[in-house]
């Protein structure tokens, strides 16, 4: 069976644009390092050709994993998801019971996920546990630190940027 990985148009793009770029340019550039670290010569001492021979390695692992991200994504139109519960690509006023910090969050795929830009993964224990409730209802999230309890106070559609 084959796991879905949602995202949104943007995160698409953004992945697409990425692959392109590595594809591109990035593979092509480490190629022609690791061409002028040989012409250095012997290879047992020389740091060029083996930083250059890693980075490639990371380059092509990448390339391998956003194709294979790619293939199975799941793209969700942001703009018409239901406002009325939270649900992928909405956006979720909480406040925290314990200490009335309120935090927005737009839930997200997983590889689009930010917290420092204001999006969580809803494969994330709070994004979980936001799904499918909706405005006043109080939510348990399990964490490392233990149980927090939110108040999911408000949800907002965001359209795709």
């Amino acid at each position: 069976m084959v796991v879905r990985v949602p995202m949104s148009k943007p995160g698409h793009s953004r992945m697409r644009e990425e692959l392109l770029r590595l594809e591109k340019y990035d593979r092509i550039d480490v190629i022609k390092a690791i061409e002028v670290a040989l012409g250095h010569g012997d290879l047992s001492e020389n740091a060029e050709y083996h930083a250059a021979k890693e980075r490639q390695g990371h380059i092509e692992g990448r390339i391998m994993e956003l194709k294979d991200k790619l293939g199975r994504a799941e793209i969700i139109d942001c703009s018409n998801v239901s406002c009325e519960k939270a649900v992928f690509g909405t956006l979720v006023t909480l406040v925290d019971l314990d200490t009335d910090e309120e935090v927005v969050y737009q839930l997200l795929g997983p590889d689009e996920s930010d917290v420092k830009k204001g999006s969580i993964s809803v494969t994330s224990p709070i994004g979980r546990a936001m799904i499918g409730k909706t405005e006043g209802d109080e939510v348990a999230v399990k964490t490392p630190g233990g149980v927090r309890q939110f108040e999911l106070m408000e949800i907002s559609c965001k359209r795709d940027d």
